[in-house]
């Protein structure tokens, strides 16, 4: 167990600190939206501010993904190892961020219940699922990329390989605003925002599977037509750390 803990202690550094600030995110999210009295926000104005409460909302979002980015970068000692770190980071923050919400109000009552997932730059809405896939998912990618290894794609390979990446973040963004998009003109004059009432599953579940692209590469086992050693030093994004 101890040489378990002595192996991990970046990454087990990197949980624990993720894990307890996904306390500090519920709490705030439970005392906000029991001040404006939405526990539960699938409705129509989900988060009713007003003044300068609403920007200071925006900047705390914003400052948040700085937080986990930042940790990443102190954690590992090579860019893919922060980006990794960053990752495993903001998976974890974002799991135990609807477990917290569930022990302190009860809700989410299940999976399935839809949620404004950001602000930024428009609201996001799905299901709780879709974003814990997501979290799930950048926990184990994160994970691998963090750990050393002897062996990585070429630079010509990884590049499709992110290309993939792109592509379904890009399509998971595209689903969780979607309804916004959509109703933006309409917003713009005045009406009254309409709740999403599907999630499209198909698509998403195509844009997990893209999104994976990099976790699965990471496995691959190295061939002559594209594959190599990593140099001393490599950061793993076809990079040469510095001393």
């Amino acid at each position: 167990m101890i040489a378990f803990i002595k192996a991990h202690a970046r990454w087990l550094a990197v949980v624990a600190f993720a894990i307890a600030m996904a306390w500090l995110e519920s709490a705030t999210v439970y005392y906000l939206r029991t001040l404006v009295d939405r526990i539960e926000p699938y409705q129509p104005n989900p988060l009713p501010i007003q003044g300068t409460l609403a920007q200071v909302e925006l900047v705390r979002e914003a400052a948040t993904l700085l937080m986990l980015l930042t940790l990443g970068v102190l954690a590992g000692k090579t860019w893919r190892a922060r980006w990794g770190y960053s990752a495993v980071a903001f998976g974890i923050w974002d799991i135990f961020y609807y477990v917290f919400l569930r022990v302190m109000c009860g809700w989410p009552r299940s999976l399935f219940d839809w949620d404004v997932l950001f602000l930024l730059p428009l609201p996001w809405w799905g299901p709780v699922l879709a974003p814990v896939s997501i979290a799930v998912l950048m926990i184990v990618w994160g994970t691998i990329v963090s750990l050393p290894r002897e062996r990585i794609l070429l630079t010509r390979a990884a590049a499709t390989i992110w290309c993939l990446c792109a592509t379904g973040i890009t399509l998971a963004l595209y689903i969780f605003m979607a309804d916004s998009l959509r109703q933006l003109p309409q917003l713009k004059n005045g009406m009254v925002y309409v709740l999403p009432t599907a999630f499209n599953w198909p698509v998403f579940c195509a844009a997990l599977v893209l999104m994976g692209a990099p976790m699965i590469a990471a496995w691959v086992t190295p061939a002559p037509n594209g594959l190599c050693k990593v140099p001393p030093g490599s950061t793993g994004f076809g990079e040469v750390q510095t001393p």
